[in-house]
């Protein structure tokens, strides 16, 4: 009776243990994870609930369509510092393009176009042969650029396409690209509500052959990127400055992220945020990304330039990260 009382309680210890390990995420395991980090300090600095909207200084790398509604050019560059010696930068210009009548009145209709870059990496690897000793430093390097073309079809709607290419240098000879689209609509329920739809990386995927360096051995297979759907919902008032947008995201690899941002002009050129990213409806375990950060914006030599920063919680790494842009108007 003693042995079959003590068998009972290790089969309830380990079945106990195994119930309590956290649920992992098929999405998490997928290829281009850098590309759903987010994009520069504003976007990130809301949590990356930015597909519905469509004032300030806009990108399209969250939703195609809202570069019509960019109101002059505007450039940008950012940088991360991430722990793990890991890299993670960003470029991105957007234009807006107006048609205008014989009379120079303006008409309605208007087209964006944006592109850009998101480049990432780890680097300082060690490298070891078969026998353990080391074979150098060995580094990764994963790119993603993209242009995107909008048009706004009346006062309400608009709808955007992106053609997006990317890169991937894993090592030496082994490497890997594919081209995908994101294919975004976003419609003006009023002055101060907005309803977006997004449909991310159709088509992408991965195709590697490691025969370049196992010969015969070597195999080919391919990564499917996520299919991401994105439902955004957004508020403005711009006579209180208040700026904010809730989204939810499907993946057909089981997860549905909420995401939910905001952002107070808190008094001419100085923009407050914060947001908080990741928070899996089908997954308690998942980690959410609290972030928060600011923007700050003067006119420089007839330029409107400005210093984006963002901060943001990554609870499996040493440290957090640290995102800064700069942006200049003209």
């Amino acid at each position: 009776m003693k042995k079959i009382l003590i068998i009972y309680f290790v089969f309830l210890a380990v079945s106990m243990s195994i119930y309590s390990q956290p649920k992992t995420s098929d999405i998490s395991t997928r290829p281009a994870a850098f590309s759903r980090m987010g994009f520069g300090a504003r976007g990130i600095g809301m949590g990356n609930a930015m597909s519905a909207v469509n004032t300030g200084n806009l990108v399209s790398y969250y939703n195609p369509a809202v570069s019509a509604y960019q109101e002059n050019n505007y450039f940008q560059a950012g940088y991360s510092f991430l722990t793990l010696d890991r890299s993670l930068n960003f470029l991105n210009f957007t234009k807006k393009f107006s048609f205008y009548s014989k009379d120079g009145s303006t008409i309605r209709s208007s087209a964006g176009l944006s592109l850009g870059i998101i480049n990432s990496g780890v680097s300082k690897i060690d490298g070891r042969d078969n026998e353990g000793n080391q074979s150098g430093e060995l580094s990764t390097s994963e790119n993603q650029y993209f242009l995107s073309f909008a048009n706004r079809f009346s006062e309400r709607l608009s709808i955007g396409v992106a053609v997006k290419f990317y890169y991937y240098k894993l090592y030496e000879d082994i490497h890997s690209s594919t081209v995908g689209l994101d294919i975004g609509a976003l419609y003006k329920i009023s002055e101060k509500f907005n309803a977006a739809f997004v449909i991310k990386d159709l088509n992408s995927k991965y195709k590697w052959d490691t025969s370049p360096i196992y010969g015969q051995d070597g195999s080919i297979t391919t990564d499917k990127f996520p299919l991401l759907k994105t439902f955004a919902l957004s508020y403005c008032d711009k006579n209180i400055g208040i700026l904010a947008d809730a989204e939810i995201e499907f993946s057909n690899y089981s997860s549905n992220i909420f995401r939910i941002g905001t952002e107070y002009n808190i008094y001419e050129g100085l923009f407050l945020r914060a947001g908080i990213d990741n928070i899996n409806l089908s997954n308690k375990d998942y980690p959410v990304k609290p972030s928060a950060g600011f923007s700050y914006y003067t006119k420089v030599a007839g330029l409107y330039a400005g210093v984006d920063y963002a901060y943001q919680i990554e609870q499996y790494a040493s440290g957090s990260r640290h995102i800064i842009g700069l942006n200049i108007i003209f």
